[in-house]
């Protein structure tokens, strides 16, 4: 038989053994050129610049039904 609890794990122990469980939110800084929020060391996905250098070049978004 494998290895079985000898008594209930309390409420408080359980929470303290979690504790560096919990998440965190993501860093977010806003872009220089379009201001839109991104994530830091990444290609902006609304205007597509690096460290103020265009590389990529974003397609607009086409509107359904018009």
């Amino acid at each position: 038989m494998g290895a079985l609890p000898k008594r209930k794990v309390s409420r408080h122990r359980r929470g303290n053994r979690r504790s560096h469980q919990a998440l965190s939110v993501r860093q977010m800084i806003f872009c220089p050129e379009c201001g839109n929020p991104t994530l830091p060391h990444r290609v902006c996905p609304s205007c597509g610049t690096y460290k103020g250098e265009k590389v990529l070049e974003i397609e607009e978004k086409k509107e359904k039904g018009k």
